[in-house]
């Protein structure tokens, strides 16, 4: 049996903070993974991303049939490696509009608004515009501009200035609205995962131990207090005690997952399923949030698209090889942009553009080269669940979003739809587009739209919410982290989240781990 002061179940996001921050104190630590190293030169370069999907290093989730989405069932990627889905995202920095952050703290949540955050984001930022009112320089995770920007991306930008809407050459300062490139976790065009920023300088430390292939099958508690994790390998079952904490770090799906599978969570669920209560927390599980997104496509009548790498792949490869530029050094997701559509106080559609065709998670390959359009419902008002299929740790648990149950949702997302259409339509990008691949220029009416939403649209990967935080007794855990009702035992990811930032979540799952270490240490 080992022991450490800590011991976190998870190298993702949060994770590999974490163990950054509490090893940097001197502690004792035991950072336990259920993947493997990132040694796959897909988690390094960039543009292969979608490379891991279903692959080893991927947990391949799905959800349960949606009735809203013509009753799919959504593929979900997590990354099952260090670094977590750091390492096969598309490195897309934003943190998200600061009224969240403060509405967070006016709902009782000390310690998370944006004057909060703000310091803990710039403090992890090595950024490398230099430093600013809004960015750090010196931290672990090398935020920059892409080594080449693809001729498309910039069309896109010009057209959405054409169509009206202001540049914005900063989406994390104190302006969200606008157009621009989108900044990335990228060092010198490689990755730049929370693995690469964060945990592999802090495993130079005798006092920090990272254990990969070690799945986590439950906290072990003595006299109510979690005093360890009990987790298996290919050699069997094995205990790592903890004479301080034990923190989860296994994402919106896997924290839940292993609480309900330690007895903490809704009584009635895990009693059917023969668990011992030891906690009952109604809320586990309950909140699930996640962004969706539906993609217009069109042709482009130039082979300039990313599609160029797979045509011809010497070129590109050995560019890449020697420079780190090129087709190879794209996040594919280059540029975006914010914008408010509804009544709300800040923007709830981002728009996500991509120099090639991205249809179906990539799963969908379609000849020639093309352009992805894709508005993100970021403001999101329905919300799912997480439960247990079964008492076996090692079973998939059971995820229903419940995407588009709130038809606010539904009538965004259409809304945002016609909006590509309208920047394909504007002279930069029309001089490139050939024809409309999605929806399809016979997509014309409300009807027809609502049609394109339900049959196209998918997960962009960003749940959050299932152990959300809050000042009541009865939320998972408060706002130290501290899971209520149980000892020792905190959760640290994008599970605390109690509503979705409206932009993409690696930036502020960072946080949540930096978050943790200060109040730990305090």
């Amino acid at each position: 049996m080992q022991a450490a002061d800590y011991v976190i179940v998870g190298a993702g996001a949060g994770g590999c903070v974490l163990a950054d921050q509490l090893s940097a104190t001197g502690a004792s630590v035991v950072l336990l993974e259920a993947g493997q190293r990132d040694r796959n030169l897909n988690t390094k370069i960039p543009a292969a991303f979608s490379e891991l999907f279903k692959s080893k290093h991927d947990w391949n989730y799905s959800t349960v049939a949606q009735p809203e989405m013509k009753n799919r069932e959504m593929y979900w990627p997590r990354g099952k490696v260090l670094g977590g889905s750091t390492s096969m995202n598309a490195m897309i920095y934003q943190r998200g509009h600061r009224h969240t952050f403060d509405q967070w703290l006016a709902d009782g949540n000390v310690g998370w608004g944006y004057g909060d955050l703000l310091p803990a984001f710039m403090n992890l930022e090595d950024q490398q515009r230099g430093p600013s009112d809004y960015h750090g320089v010196g931290g672990g995770l090398t935020v920059s501009d892409l080594q080449t920007v693809n001729p498309l991306t910039l069309a896109f930008i010009e057209s959405a200035k054409t169509a009206g809407f202001s540049l914005n050459p900063d989406f994390n300062d104190d302006t969200q609205e606008g157009f621009g490139q989108f900044q990335v976790t990228q060092r010198n065009g490689v990755r730049c995962s929370a693995a690469t920023a964060f945990l592999k300088p802090a495993m130079k430390r005798a006092n920090l131990t990272v254990i990969t292939g070690a799945q986590a099958t439950k906290v072990v508690m003595s006299n109510g207090r979690a005093s360890g994790v009990e987790w298996v390998d290919k050699k069997g079952t094995h205990v790592t005690t903890a004479t301080s904490e034990v923190i989860l770090a296994g994402g919106a799906i896997n924290s839940p997952q292993l609480l309900m599978l330690s007895g903490i969570g809704p009584a009635d669920h895990l009693s059917s399923l023969g668990i011992d209560v030891v906690h009952d927390s109604a809320n586990v599980g309950q909140n699930l949030i996640d962004h969706l997104a539906c993609g217009n496509a069109y042709t482009v009548n130039e082979p300039i698209s990313l599609a160029a790498a797979e045509e011809s792949p010497l070129k590109p490869l050995l560019e890449y090889a020697t420079k780190k530029t090129g087709h190879l050094s794209s996040n594919v997701g280059e540029a975006g942009g914010f914008v408010t559509l509804g009544d709300g106080p800040m923007p709830d559609i981002q728009f996500h553009f991509a120099p090639a065709f991205f249809v179906e998670h990539g799963f969908h390959p379609v000849e020639g080269h093309g352009i992805s359009i894709a508005p993100t419902l970021v403001d999101v008002k329905s919300r799912g669940e997480i439960r247990l299929a079964s008492k076996d740790p090692l079973a998939k648990p059971i995820i229903d979003p419940r995407y588009l149950s709130d038809p606010t949702d539904l009538w965004l997302l259409v809304e945002g739809c016609k909006l590509a259409r309208e920047f394909a339509h504007q002279p930069a990008l029309a001089s490139y587009v050939n024809s409309e691949y999605l929806p399809g220029v016979e997509c014309t009416t409300d009807e027809q739209w609502v049609e394109h939403v339900r049959a196209t649209s998918e997960s962009l990967y960003h749940p959050v919410g299932t152990c959300a935080m809050g000042p009541a007794a009865d939320a998972v855990v408060d706002p130290e982290l501290r899971v209520n009702g149980v000892d020792g035992l905190r959760v640290a990811d994008a599970s605390i989240l109690p509503s979705i930032v409206n932009a993409n979540t690696q930036a502020i799952s960072m946080v949540v781990g930096k978050r943790a270490a200060d109040f730990i240490a305090a």
